[in-house]
C-alpha cells in the first residue's frame, strides 16, 4: 500500500515529462508568421507555375492562376492536417522527432504522390456526381473550383481547431455541394453518398478493433509474462512478419494500385513471401538485441521502433499517392475544360500539376504539420512504441479488408478510431486503483458509499474525453460543412463569371 502513491506519481511525473517533451518538440518545429509568409509565396508560384505550363486564351488566364493556385492551397491543407495521422503515434511514442518525423513525411508523401499517384484520375471525387448530367463547361469549372476551395478552407479550420477530419470527406462534400448548387439534386449519386455517410461509423469502430486487438496480444504475450525477453524472441518476429505482409498487400492493393494492378493471387503470394522473409530476418536480429536488453518494460518496447519507422513511412508513402488526387483531380479537371470543349469523366494528370500537389504536401507538413502531430500523438492518449506500431498496423489491415468487402472507409478516421481503441484498453487492463484499500466492515452503509463514490472518481482516465467529442463533432460534419460552403461559393464564382462578361 505504501508504495502506490509512489508509483502514481512516478506515471503523472512520466505523463508531464512527456507532455513537455511534446510541446519542446512543437516548439522548436513554429517559427512566428515566417510558415504564413512562406505558404503565401508558395500559392504565387503555385498560380504562376500554371500559368507557364499551360497556353490559354486571354480570358481563362484568371481561372488558370486561380485553379492552379487554389489546388496549392488544398495540397497544403493536406499535408498539415492528414499526414498526422500517420507520424503522430510515433512522435508520441517517442520513437521519433517531430522534425525527423516530417522530414521522413515529407518524402515519402511527395515520392508517394509523384512515383505512384497515376496519371489519369477522376475529374470528380469518389464518383458523387456525373459530371455530363446537364452541366457546361464554364459551369463545372466554378464547380470544381468552388468545391475545391471549399474543401481546403473546411481543413485548414479543421487543422486550426486541432480536429484532424477526412480529406476526401471534405472534397467530397464539396463537390456534393457545388453539384447540387449547379444542377440540382438529380445530379447526385446517392447510393454512393449513403456508403460515405456509412463510414462515418466503420472506419473508427474497425480501426478500434483492430487496435485494440494487436495491443491485447502484445500485453497478453510479451508485456505482462515473467520472462518478458524470452517472449520477445518468439512474438516480436511474428509481429514483424505480421507487419511486413500487411504493408506488401497494402502496398500493391493502395499504394501502388494507380501503377500497378497485380492479380489477387500475386497478392496473396507476395504477403505469404514478406511475412516469411520478414520473420526468418527478424529472428536473429532480435535475439541479438534482446542480449543487451533488461526485462524492464521500456527496453521491450525498443524492439518495436524499427518496424514501427517502416510502417509509418510506407503509410505515408501510400497517403502520398492516393491523396494527392484529392489535390489535383479537380484542378486536372478543370485544367481539361482549359483545352477542351467537353468535360470528360477522366482526364490526365500533367506533370507540372502534379508537381503542384506533392510539393504543397510536403510543405503543408513541413510548416503547419507539427501542430496536428502533437495533437494525435500526445493529447487523446498516451502512447507508446508497441500502441504506436498497433495503430499503424491496423490502419493497413483495415483498409486491406474494407477494400477487400467493398466497405468505404476513410484512413483518417481508422488510424484516429485506432488510437482510441488503445486508449479505452488501456483504461480496461491498466486501473491505476485497483490495488487501493477497501473500505472495512465497521463502516457503516453511509459511509462506504462515499469511500466508493471517492474511489471511483479517483481513477484515471487514460483518453482524453473532449477529444471524442470534438473530433467526433468535426468527423460528422464535415461534409455538410464543405457542401454548403462550396454551394455558396458556385453561386459566388457564377455571379462573378456573370459580371464580367
Amino acid at each position: 500500500m505504501s508504495g502506490e502513491p509512489k508509483k502514481l506519481g512516478n506515471r503523472y511525473v512520466n505523463d508531464l515529462r512527456k507532455l513537455e517533451y511534446a510541446q519542446q518538440q512543437t516548439a522548436n518545429a513554429t517559427f512566428g508568421k515566417a510558415p504564413f509568409l512562406l505558404a503565401g509565396l508558395f500559392l504565387i508560384v503555385a498560380g504562376y507555375w500554371g500559368y507557364l505550363n499551360l497556353e490559354v486564351t486571354t480570358e481563362n488566364i484568371i481561372i488558370l492562376i486561380a485553379a492552379s493556385a487554389i489546388g496549392g492551397y488544398m495540397a497544403l491543407n493536406i499535408g498539415a492536417n492528414d499526414v498526422a495521422n500517420n507520424m503522430g503515434p510515433a512522435v508520441g511514442g517517442r520513437v521519433l522527432t517531430i522534425g525527423t518525423a516530417v522530414l521522413i513525411a515529407a518524402v515519402c508523401e511527395s515520392a508517394g504522390a509523384l512515383l505512384a499517384g497515376g496519371d489519369v484520375v477522376k475529374t470528380v471525387s469518389k464518383g458523387i456526381i456525373d459530371p455530363g448530367n446537364g452541366v457546361n463547361v464554364e459551369d463545372f469549372r466554378n464547380l470544381m473550383l468552388g468545391a475545391l476551395l471549399a474543401a481546403a478552407l473546411w481543413i485548414n479550420l479543421a487543422t486550426f481547431l486541432n480536429a484532424p477530419v477526412s480529406t476526401t470527406h471534405s472534397i467530397v462534400g464539396g463537390v456534393l455541394g457545388a453539384g447540387i448548387a449547379g444542377a440540382g439534386f438529380g445530379l447526385v449519386n446517392w447510393p454512393t453518398m449513403s456508403k460515405i455517410a456509412a463510414s462515418w461509423v466503420i472506419s473508427p469502430v474497425l480501426g478500434g478493433l483492430a487496435a485494440a486487438g494487436l495491443l491485447f496480444i502484445i500485453e497478453v504475450k510479451i508485456i505482462r509474462v515473467e520472462d518478458r525477453l524470452t517472449a520477445a524472441k518468439r512474438w516480436v518476429p511474428i509481429m514483424i512478419g505480421l507487419m511486413a505482409s500487411a504493408f506488401a498487400a497494402y502496398m500493391a492493393m493502395k499504394g501502388l494500385k494507380k501503377i500497378w494492378k497485380p492479380s489477387d493471387t500475386e497478392i496473396i503470394v507476395y504477403s505469404i513471401l514478406a511475412f516469411g522473409g520478414a520473420w526468418a530476418a527478424s529472428v536473429p536480429f532480435i535475439r541479438n538485441r534482446a542480449e543487451q536488453l533488461s526485462q524492464s518494460k521500456s527496453d521491450i518496447y525498443t524492439l518495436f521502433n524499427v518496424p514501427l519507422i517502416v510502417g509509418v513511412a510506407l503509410l505515408c508513402f501510400a497517403h502520398g499517392a492516393n491523396d494527392v488526387a484529392n489535390a489535383v483531380g479537380p484542378l486536372a479537371a478543370i485544367v481539361s475544360t482549359l483545352t477542351s470543349t467537353s468535360v470528360e469523366a477522366k482526364v490526365a494528370v500533367p506533370f507540372w500539376v502534379m508537381m503542384i500537389g506533392a510539393s504543397g504536401l510536403a510543405l503543408g507538413l513541413f510548416l503547419f504539420g507539427p501542430k496536428l502531430i502533437n495533437t494525435v500523438g500526445e493529447k487523446i492518449t498516451r502512447l507508446n512504441a508497441p500502441r504506436a506500431y498497433c495503430v499503424a498496423l491496423s490502419s493497413a489491415v483495415v483498409v486491406l479488408i474494407a477494400t477487400t468487402l467493398g466497405l468505404p472507409v476513410s484512413s483518417t478516421h481508422i488510424a484516429i478510431g485506432a488510437i482510441f481503441g488503445v486508449g479505452f484498453l488501456r483504461e480496461y487492463m491498466e486501473n491505476p486503483n485497483k490495488k487501493r484499500v477497501k473500505p472495512t466492515h465497521r463502516l457503516n452503509a453511509t459511509a462506504k458509499a462515499a469511500f466508493q463514490t471517492t474511489r471511483y472518481t479517483m481513477k484515471r482516465r487514460l483518453v482524453r474525453r473532449r477529444f471524442v467529442i470534438s473530433i467526433a463533432a468535426a468527423w460528422v460534419i464535415t461534409v455538410p460543412a464543405s457542401a454548403s460552403l462550396a454551394a455558396a461559393l458556385f453561386y459566388a464564382l457564377q455571379w462573378l463569371t456573370q459580371l464580367a462578361k
